[in-house]
């Protein structure tokens, strides 16, 4: 028999290609150690109510953790990316297919929406009375936010007053934007004069990863507190009150995912089951942790390794955070039909389309924005006048309950633009993608250069 040498896949036997598989203790899973924490995160909740309300700053913590990290990682990405592909006119092309698919993709979502609500009248025989809704409440919710200004306010939004500032608030945009602005600039100098920033930057990426591996590590704690303070204030009583409006969201989510697998599936033959089952640890800690921001860093990562080249991952993800709010558009078209339907107003069909414009406006930009959903459906009642502003408030015992639908068909969605667009540029690497999903390696406890991260060598180049 040959011997044996340990490798970071496992062991392998010399003269041999195969490695031999080595199977990990399950409890030793962050998967199992998730779907763990949910399980007793909801029962501390049902059963001790005080005590899961009390577990709120656990969850908080850990996505404090994970915003940390966001922006440098994003901007270190989209700066190297663009440096090592060398082509300046990929970006924009990248970026403007993106922004296709986000566009067909939000009108489809909401168009869908607005097609489950006509159908199952999830507000039907309410009767509210908008007098004993309390005014203030949704400016609680929203910390005083306000909807994006229009159009020209949203562009001129994106363009950050400093750069420190869109980094210390944690931008995303703005910090996106500068970042692209850096790696042009970069290709435009040439990379041999730039060498010296770009081999730190590649360095500072290593480095937040490895940071990145090290919050993972505590995550199973962020999701058991967030489901604990989610079920200890709100209540399972909550799912019986909404129950025809969250069955309606739900179901309707469900028949969306459904068709991102054709989608996935039609325009780059991704089998997306299997894209799930690799990622499977970073879609549980979404769900649990009722956030998207918990996972992009993982994420990304993720479809790196799938095949996707760290120019259009890095560029589309952080995209698709504030464009391709998939779940968000199904939520607040079917939300917007029960609150109509909930105060008596039956609206027509223009009405309903006119409303639908005025959701893809208010509701595009506003991910990290507290109450982003009462913001986007508050902008709509105030500009068509259907039905009280007050009534926004109708949805507040029932907003909670919907995040996990919103941030799994968010998350998926996103991860599906990733794969189309990557595809529609002729460099997704589908013998990766194989290798990858063929692996037994789902966890992203250790993200650093050396195991998870994929070498910037390594990956395709846009052409």
């Amino acid at each position: 028999m040959g011997k044996k040498t340990k490798a970071s896949e496992g062991l392998f036997v010399e003269g041999k290609d195969k490695p031999l598989e080595i199977k990990k203790p399950i409890y030793k899973s962050l998967f199992f150690q998730i779907i763990l924490a949910i399980v007793i995160g909801i029962t501390i909740g049902a059963v001790w109510p005080d005590a899961g309300s009390a577990l709120k700053p656990l969850g908080d913590g850990f996505i404090k953790l994970i915003k940390m990290v966001i922006a440098p990682l994003i901007f270190l990405v989209i700066v190297t990316g663009i440096s090592h592909v060398g082509d300046a006119k990929a970006v924009g092309r990248v970026g403007t297919k993106a922004l296709v698919y986000f566009l067909s993709a939000s009108v489809f979502a909401l168009l869908f929406g607005l097609l489950v609500g006509n159908i199952v009248k999830p507000g039907a025989g309410l009767n509210i009375d908008p007098s004993t809704l309390d005014p203030n409440a949704i400016a609680k919710k929203t910390a005083g936010g306000e909807a994006p200004s229009g159009a020209a306010g949203f562009i001129l939004d994106i363009i950050p007053d400093s750069v420190v500032g869109a980094f210390a608030n944690n931008t995303l945009l703005q910090v996106l934007f500068f970042a692209i602005f850096v790696g042009v600039a970069v290709v435009a100098i040439g990379q041999e004069r730039c060498k010296p920033v770009l081999d730190v930057f590649d360095s500072f990426l290593d480095i937040v990863f490895k940071i990145m591996g090290w919050i993972m590590r505590v995550a199973p704690l962020g999701a058991l507190g967030a489901m604990a303070y989610i079920i200890g204030q709100y209540g399972l009583k909550t799912l019986g009150t909404y129950a025809v409006l969250i069955a309606s969201c739900y179901g309707a989510a469900a028949i969306f995912i459904v068709l991102l697998f054709f989608i996935a599936w039609l325009f780059a033959r991704v089998p997306l089951g299997q894209f799930i089952k690799y990622a499977r640890p970073e879609f549980a800690l979404a769900l649990g942790t009722a956030s998207t921001e918990a996972v992009m860093p993982q994420v990304m990562a993720k479809l790196e390794k799938s095949g996707n080249p760290r120019s259009v991952t890095g560029l589309v993800v952080p995209l698709g955070y504030s464009f391709n709010l998939d779940g968000a558009a199904l939520y607040l078209s079917i939300s917007l039909l029960f609150l109509a339907q909930a105060f008596g107003v039956n609206l027509t069909f223009s009405q309903q389309l006119a409303a639908m414009g005025v959701l893809m406006l208010t509701s595009k930009g506003m991910a990290g924005v507290p109450g982003s959903s009462f913001l986007a459906l508050s902008a709509t009642a105030t500009a068509l006048g259907i039905f009280p502003v007050a009534g926004v408030a109708l949805l507040l015992g029932a907003d909670r309950i919907m995040d996990s639908m919103r941030v799994s068909v968010n998350l998926l969605g996103n991860c599906v633009a990733t794969f189309v667009v990557s595809n529609w540029e002729k460099v997704l690497d589908h013998d990766q993608m194989r290798a990858t999903f063929a692996s037994k390696d789902v966890d992203l406890v250790e993200i650093d250069a050396e195991e998870d991260k994929v070498p910037v060598a390594a990956q395709p180049a846009v052409a």
